[in-house]
């Protein structure tokens, strides 16, 4: 079972910190573009039957910059922030609460933050990844890496 499903029969009533790791696979991600565990510690709060979770999420994603072509490994953080009352309490009202960002449901056994952790995850990705800001990318004549130092395309000219 995945760490990101909470089992709230465990979870003491009040504040408590909940250390959650899963392997890529697990959260529906590519092994190959994700290295390692994604990790998160997670500030679980339980007052009845609302339960709110808040915390950091790690992982490592391989990535390819778009200058370069080379592959390099970005670390990638984001705050997760969910909050989840029992279905049934909110009264008719739960398919409107559930298009909001942080709300959602549970069955009063588990809540399960999987999808939230890998959209999480997704959305933190950049659009254009570079593998470092003064990447001077290839040559667009040669094809040769300009960060290894300058081509012969100059010269030639």
């Amino acid at each position: 079972m995945s760490g990101f499903i909470l089992n709230l029969s465990t979870l003491p009533v009040g504040t408590c910190r909940v250390d959650a790791r899963a392997l890529a696979a697990e959260l529906d991600l590519t092994h190959a573009e994700w290295l390692g565990e994604v990790q998160a510690e997670l500030h679980v709060e339980k007052t009845g039957e609302l339960i709110t979770v808040r915390g950091p999420v790690r992982a490592t994603a391989r990535l390819e910059c778009v200058r370069c072509l080379s592959g390099f490994d970005a670390p990638l953080e984001f705050d997760l922030q969910v909050v989840a009352d029992r279905a049934g309490h909110a009264r008719g009202l739960e398919a409107e609460l559930e298009r909001d960002d942080y709300m959602m449901f549970h069955d009063g056994r588990q809540i399960d933050l999987r999808e939230n952790v890998r959209e999480g995850l997704l959305l933190e990705l950049p659009i254009t990844p570079h593998c470092r800001e003064a990447c001077r990318g290839l040559c667009p004549k040669c094809g040769a890496d300009l960060n290894e130092g300058p081509c012969g395309c100059a010269a030639r000219e």
